[in-house]
């Protein structure tokens, strides 16, 4: 099992998305990145005036973050896993002062300890809210979200390997005025 899958509850972590002018334009590139990429439908999304901008309508927040299920996995999975290796790190840290001999571990083991091994836990839970987060999907929200207040298209792309999110850039390169993506 891959790293990202431990944490990640998500299939596809990457967003691309092509920004066009009009709808016709931003149909052909959603089929010909489908036809291209083999890519499915619930991959593919175009996204458009019709939808609205805000992540307040359902047909845009389902267009721009499909996995519902997959993001409660992820919040979970990443506040599970950080919080235990904060407290891992912790617990080191707190193995590493007796082994130095640090005298206020020393002569307050059990208090250093409980401090140490939560202190370490808190940071682990705030790295994994921020996994949550994910910020970077903000610069594809953003950029979609103004495009379609001036009333131009979008197509969003949730590849799911490095050949996909490659080849999803190139196609949208070609055939859109921006391409923007998250990491």
């Amino acid at each position: 099992m891959k790293t990202r899958h431990v944490i990640f509850g998500e299939r596809s972590l990457t967003k691309v998305a092509g920004l066009f002018m009009n709808r016709g334009r931003a149909e052909d590139a959603a089929q010909q990145v489908k036809r291209t990429l083999g890519l499915d439908d619930a991959q593919v999304s175009l996204v458009g005036p019709p939808d609205g901008d805000a992540l307040s309508s359902p047909a845009f927040s389902s267009k721009l973050e499909p996995e519902q299920v997959g993001i409660w996995r992820t919040l979970v999975r990443a506040h599970v896993v950080s919080g235990l290796v904060g407290a891992g790190a912790g617990l080191l840290i707190y193995l590493g002062f007796i082994v130095a001999g640090s005298t206020a571990v020393i002569s307050t083991p059990g208090m250093s300890l409980v401090a140490m091994v939560f202190l370490g836990g808190l940071a682990g839970l705030l790295v994994g809210g921020l996994l949550t987060l994910c910020p970077d999907h903000y610069q594809v929200i953003a950029a979609v979200r103004r495009a379609i207040r001036k009333g131009h298209w979008a197509v969003v792309i949730h590849p799911i390997t490095q050949v996909q999110i490659d080849q999803a850039i190139a196609t949208l390169q070609s055939c859109s005025y921006r391409v923007v993506r998250s990491l």
